[in-house]
């Protein structure tokens, strides 16, 4: 058993966290105190076990401080994207029930915007304060730095879309009943230990944002087994690598968009930085192009490794570097669960035929506030879905094919169609409306809204813009799409059905694509 207060007490002074760029370190001794004072400061605004609490923040040490502080007092936290809107932002947290909200003075505009309609919840701010959101840490302060007395651990609920374009709330069933020890197992630290070096000498990367469900669940494993995380403010291909030799990264996780940008810089870049100190990095998030993953390994060696999982947590699988370059393409076999290949009516297909994938005997989830989204991830003997397809081969190594949803995966993010459509068809100018991804060369995918006008003689570049306007005005930059096409009539079955396959394919150039 490990937890960050027992590296506390073993070593106080080791980083348990470094700002790449600013150098700012947090260590353990500081996670540890600041930790224990957070959840008094909880314990004190009548937050107890169970309850929950929303996060609105940037890369920052503070995170990690208000994450220790709820899973030392069996707080639920729910981590929101600093990329949304106001709108975005009140949904989620009325959505998850949190009973307080905690922005950063970065993020102040959009925070105070959505504390309009949060009458009732505790605000708080860190590093600084705007009413009516109280300062944090001099909330905190107050505190002592000595553990509550009913520790146990808490949880942590990331949000995911719906069939209906709103994010649904991802809880992950407990076995165990009642409160738990804040120092039992942690998963991902265990699979990291067997299989990607995971010791309390590590040195790991962590370059993407915090409030996704890979960053926060592989940099927290570091701090269970006592390594130092070093965390980016924000991603920047040379930032990147010029971390890695600053502070001998040993390990990191990636997302295939970060592999295409350090490419994508000269060779003389690429090569003025000594990544040596690199044993062993893995990625996920979205499928890599075999030829970008192929000069990743011929760049940093055979220590490139992948894992296919979500954040509902009912599978994971895992392809070394090694067994890759004998089956380039494949997300590798599945580890904590048996992979199962289904046709649209449930029944298990043989090697090689496409179908949709089921985790059996994983993990448990539900979807929060949306039963009918957890019964639709059900197979009838009880087996899960993350709704992509895929095959398998006769050794069992998987092979993603597509996503039943068509969710669009740029940059890593995962972007759904159905809310962004939900918003352009609210236009005055549109009479239809179909997003779709696209292939990108760096993103993977961009998001495309095809239109059918209203009135097919304003289709063109001034309407393209404005639609694209309103889209920015009232969605995430990172939703809003970055190309307009127009079609005189989109492709629809009579009962209403939109053929959006039909659609996707044109931009993916499958020769048996037609629309019509």
């Amino acid at each position: 058993m490990t937890h960050p207060s027992h590296h506390a007490r073993a070593n106080p002074d080791k980083p348990a966290c470094i700002m790449s760029g600013s150098g700012e370190v947090l260590t353990y001794g500081e996670l540890d105190a600041r930790s224990n004072q957070g959840a008094h400061l909880f314990r004190a605004s009548g937050i107890g076990p169970g309850d929950a609490i929303a996060v609105f923040m940037e890369n920052s040490p503070r995170y990690y401080e208000i994450l220790w502080a709820t899973q030392r007092a069996g707080i639920r936290v729910t981590c929101i994207s600093s990329k949304l809107t106001p709108g975005e932002v009140d949904y989620i947290v009325r959505d998850s029930e949190a009973k307080a909200l905690i922005a950063s003075r970065a993020l102040a505009e959009v925070a105070l915007a959505t504390a309009q309609g949060l009458a009732g919840l505790t605000l708080w701010m860190t590093e600084g304060e705007v009413t009516p959101f109280a300062n944090f840490e001099a909330a905190r302060a107050a505190f002592p730095t000595t553990p509550i007395a009913d520790e146990c651990a808490g949880a942590v609920m990331l949000y995911s879309s719906g069939t209906t374009g709103r994010p649904k709330g991802v809880r992950r069933a407990n076995a165990a009943a009642g409160p738990q020890p804040i120092d039992g197992p942690n998963p991902l630290a265990q699979i990291g230990q067997a299989l990607l070096g995971f010791s309390p000498d590590m040195i790991y990367l962590s370059p993407a944002p915090l409030y996704h469900a890979a960053p926060l669940g592989w940099s927290m494993a570091v701090q269970h087994l006592g390594g130092t995380v070093v965390m980016m403010e924000r991603f920047d291909p040379e930032a990147a690598l010029a971390a890695i030799q600053t502070y001998r990264i040993t390990s990191a996780q990636w997302v295939p968009t970060h592999f295409v940008r350090m490419l994508k810089l000269p060779k003389e870049t690429r090569d003025r930085y000594d990544v040596s100190s690199l044993t062993s990095v893995f990625h996920a998030a979205a499928p890599c192009p075999v030829p970008v993953k192929e000069a990743m390994i011929a760049w940093w060696g055979p220590i490139v490794h992948e894992y296919y999982a979500g954040t509902e947590g009912n599978g994971f699988c895992f392809i070394s570097a090694a067994e890759w370059l004998s089956k380039k393409g494949s997300v590798g076999r599945g580890l904590t669960a048996q992979i199962k290949i289904c046709d649209e009516a449930g029944d298990e297909l043989p090697p090689r035929a496409e179908g949709v994938i089921y985790f059996a005997g994983g993990g448990e989830f539900e979807y929060h506030n949306d039963p009918d989204k957890t019964a639709q991830s059900r197979h009838p003997k009880g087996w899960t879905t993350l709704g992509d397809v895929g095959w398998i081969d006769e050794e069992g190594y998987l092979f993603l094919t597509d996503r039943k949803s068509f969710m669009i995966i740029s940059g890593g993010v995962n972007i759904y169609p159905q809310e962004i459509e939900n918003l352009l068809i609210t236009h005055p100018k549109v009479a239809d409306v179909a997003v779709v991804g696209a292939p990108h060369e760096e993103m993977g995918e961009e998001v495309v809204a095809v239109i059918q006008p209203a009135d097919w003689a304003e289709a063109g570049d001034a309407l393209a813009a404005e639609l694209s306007a309103f889209a920015r005005a009232n969605l995430s930059h990172v939703k809003a799409p970055r190309r307009i096409d127009f079609m005189r009539e989109l492709p629809r079955h009579a009962t209403g059905k939109l053929y959006k396959r039909l659609i996707r394919d044109a931009y993916w150039g499958k020769s048996d694509s037609k629309i019509v």
